[in-house]
């Protein structure tokens, strides 16, 4: 099968990657793609959410299967246009990816069905909002309501950062429309575990755990990022809370999309807080989150493209599904200066890899057969061992072999968790 796989991530490398080693994938375009996504991948400049060109591409290319992972093409109706023209694809319809699409909405399903989450307000004035916030205990989660490259969370300690939050979003318009309307929550305190899933929208098979990192810097300090390493699988992730999850969250949402005419079929991805009164939801991904799965799939022992056919075809069953018992490493290396201004154009010199070890490409483009960096989050340095302690281990050895001027990475991936198992 020749298959299409939209994004151009340190993700959508690590999907590439994992569908090559099927028996049934032929060629894989990859849509824009990176300069190091080309090594596994043909690689085309056409963007992820220019839905017109992906579907002329799909048709001049004759694909059998595609994979839409990014956020914004989900959002806008990627697959809706690709099942249009016959291309059956891995990922949620417009009418599903409103999950992600609207904070509000997806607050909203929670509360109409029971789903544990913290309680909210919406708001789409903002005066209305800070007067709210004039009654309000602090800390306080501030969320925009639309897509906001996973930037659009405050968490305010004082009014006057909320009310600064509030200005931002709804006048200032920092992420545009999507801060035409904010929830503001209450803080939930606990470990965060990210589960992502497989679903036909009748059958979850949740993936192993992961620990996302997204502060900039040591200590979890510093700006949020789109995520500086993640390890798996999450210790604070008991076989107990998973079941417990599975019974009161995640076939609960699988149901109330279904029973509100929306049914989630793709990977659907539960940012989990495990508060002192059980877990409960922080938000919903309609994809594959990043760079949680740079961790996830290095651990999936099953046939990838098989999964995702049986997610479109509606036929998925748990046993399907099988992880390895190790454990995984991302660490990412990021442009000094990454998440607000940076420089790029530095050449990227990659070392030859030994068992255990990927590295996936998020920022980087290719010139003169060499790669150069051209994003923030340039690369994940990934290992997979026996242990969480090796994994972490084994990563810092590999990310320390990668060289590119201006690069910066986070000391303590994994710290955490270590510290975690340990108690």
């Amino acid at each position: 099968m020749d298959i299409l796989v939209i994004g151009g991530g340190g993700r959508e490398h690590a999907v590439i990657k994992s569908l090559k080693k099927s028996k049934r994938c032929g060629k894989i375009y990859c849509l824009p793609g990176n300069g190091g996504i080309a090594a596994d991948a043909e690689c085309f400049p056409v963007k992820a959410t220019d839905i017109g060109g992906i579907v002329a591409f799909a048709k001049e290319h004759r694909v059998d299967f595609a994979v839409v992972t990014p956020d914004d093409p989900l959002v806008l109706g990627c697959v809706d246009a690709l099942e249009e023209i016959g291309v059956p694809c891995f990922g949620p319809n417009r009418d599903a990816a409103i999950l992600e699409g609207s904070k509000v909405f997806s607050k909203n399903l929670m509360l109409k069905y029971g789903i544990p989450t913290a309680a909210a307000r919406e708001f789409d004035d903002p005066m209305s909002a800070i007067g709210y916030l004039k009654t309000c205990d602090f800390p306080v989660v501030i969320k925009a309501d639309g897509l906001a490259l996973g930037k659009g969370v405050v968490i305010a300690a004082t009014f006057e950062e909320a009310q600064c939050a509030v200005t931002d979003m709804m006048l200032s318009k920092v992420f545009g429309e999507s801060g035409s309307r904010i929830l503001i929550e209450e803080f939930l305190t606990g470990p965060e575990v990210s589960v992502l899933s497989f679903t036909d929208g009748k059958t979850v098979v949740p993936m192993v755990s992961s620990m996302d990192h997204k502060r900039a810097f040591d200590g979890d300090e510093g700006p949020n990022t789109g995520g500086m390493g993640t390890v798996a699988p999450n210790p604070y992730y008991t076989p107990e809370i998973a079941e417990r999850c599975m019974r009161e969250i995640f076939l609960p949402t699988v149901r109330a999309m279904a029973s509100e005419g929306r049914p989630f079929c793709g990977c659907l991805y539960f940012g989990l807080m495990l508060t002192p009164k059980g877990p409960k939801v922080i938000e919903y991904n309609c994809r594959f989150g990043d760079p949680e799965t740079q961790v996830v799939l290095p651990l999936l022992e099953s046939d990838l493209l098989e999964i995702m056919l049986a997610v479109r075809n509606g036929s998925l069953t748990p046993d399907m599904v099988r992880f390895s018992s190790g454990a995984c490493c991302c660490v990412v290396l990021a442009s000094k200066g990454y998440p607000k201004k940076y420089e790029t154009g530095f050449e990227i010199e990659i070392p030859r890899t030994e068992r255990g070890e990927q590295i996936f490409i998020a920022g980087a483009k290719r010139a003169d057969g060499k790669l150069y960096t051209s994003g923030g989050r340039v690369l994940g340095a990934v290992a997979t061992a026996d242990t969480l302690k090796n994994a972490v281990e084994n990563a810092y050895r590999l990310a320390r072999r990668i060289r590119f001027e201006n690069a910066v990475m986070r000391s303590d991936i994994g710290a955490r968790a270590l510290r975690a198992r340990d108690e």
